[in-house]
């Protein structure tokens, strides 16, 4: 992140950088943390893990109240928890965590229905919000829901989340606003699986496959949120994409930033039942192996091809970057894809300069950059580590 701050701060467009990684999930938290660091807005280009979402969360916990009949007073207020705000008079929405704490304590234990609940927040609790919310349950509160049913208390509460709920995670988050970008394509994703969803349950109900529940609906949003669609969801004009390797094909930026270039990351090691040394025999067709079909992960064709595409997709520069040894302080080797590269290596001196309190980029990187005030993107057949 040094080294790409140094970068856009002579002048390049923080666009014409792509940072690659071969496996992003052992990455994410540590790039996103050198990013706060260095001043620099990242965006993972990763599979949106919708079921881990707020926004997921409050549906859910929506469809498990509407369908439990007699509950605790915990997951009647699960959806509060989750950032449930009404689609007006928004003012005091959404309820702090302190907030709920307390109403949790005031409410008496034992469990009950949403409108016994309602009448029993009136002698137990003084937020008139918590009157607001228990007036809306008991209106969508219907035990055998239709498909309309099921959209008339679904849509209303994600289209609440995505005016107050989204803010709100802004306000209370990190200046990377990971948080925030986590919950707004997640409100993207929850709105369309409202709508799937809605559809499915109708189609569902005609063919007489099931009976009308909310555990259904719970069901149903489980089933068609693992099913995850895709990429990233939109893009930001000021933040640096990491991406994983196999998503650089056919890309082309003047830059890329490789990491993580080492032996045990490039080609990936994996585990198998099967030694190394019959997976070899097997893939040379030595012997009697030649009739046993080899498994696509005991070579490293596909790794190399990402490799390469990562390689490509830089018109002008590119910079690999490695670690040499593990927390444990085991040495890690390069990797071996780095032998077809014609590179010029940093000295140890220059990175030191480059994190230090008067970072200066190092003339090998330097050198990659078009002049001052041009925009010239003329390939480089130079990598440089």
């Amino acid at each position: 992140m040094a080294t790409l701050r140094e970068i856009r701060d002579r002048g390049v467009d923080i666009r014409d950088i792509v940072v690659v990684a071969r496996d992003l999930d052992p990455y994410e938290q540590p790039l996103t943390r050198a990013a706060i660091q260095y001043g620099v807005t990242p965006v993972f280009w990763t599979q949106l893990r919708v079921t881990r979402t707020e926004p997921y969360a409050l549906i859910t916990a929506l469809c498990t109240l509407f369908g439990a009949g007699d509950v605790a007073a915990a997951t009647l207020l699960e959806p509060l928890a989750q950032r449930w705000t009404p689609l007006t008079d928004t003012a005091g929405w959404p309820l702090e965590q302190s907030t709920i704490h307390s109403l949790l304590e005031a409410l008496p234990p034992g469990r009950r229905s949403i409108a016994e609940w309602a009448e029993t927040v009136q002698t137990h609790a003084t937020d008139e919000r918590l009157t607001t919310y228990c007036d809306w349950l008991q209106s969508h509160a219907e035990p055998e829901p239709t498909p309309d049913t099921v959209g008339a208390a679904l849509t209303p509460a994600i289209d609440a989340y995505r005016e107050t709920g989204v803010p709100a995670r802004q306000r209370a988050d990190a200046p990377a606003l990971m948080a925030t970008e986590t919950a707004a394509r997640a409100t993207v994703r929850v709105t369309r699986l409202v709508e799937q969803v809605t559809h499915k349950y109708d189609e569902w109900l005609a063919d007489g496959t099931v009976s009308r529940s909310w555990e259904t609906v719970r069901e149903l949003c489980e089933l068609l949120a693992t099913q995850r669609p895709g990429r990233r969801e939109h893009s930001n004009a000021r933040a640096i994409d990491i991406m994983e390797a196999n998503d650089v094909w056919a890309l082309s930026v003047p830059f890329v930033i490789a990491v993580g270039t080492t032996a045990a990351e490039w080609p990936a090691q994996t585990d198998s039942v099967v030694p190394t040394e019959l997976q070899e025999a097997v893939l040379s067709g030595a012997g009697g192996t030649d009739i046993v079909a080899p498994r696509s992960a005991w070579g490293d064709g596909r790794d190399r091809d990402h490799f390469a595409d990562a390689m490509r997709a830089a018109e002008r520069g590119v910079i690999v970057t490695r670690y040499t040894q593990t927390a444990d302080g085991d040495d890690i080797h390069p990797s071996p894809f780095l032998a077809s590269l014609d590179m010029e290596t940093v000295s140890g001196q220059a990175r030191t300069q480059l994190v230090s309190t008067t970072p200066q980029l190092p003339p090998e990187i330097a050198a990659l950059l078009p002049p001052s005030g041009e925009s010239d993107t003329a390939p480089s057949e130079t990598a440089h580590e």
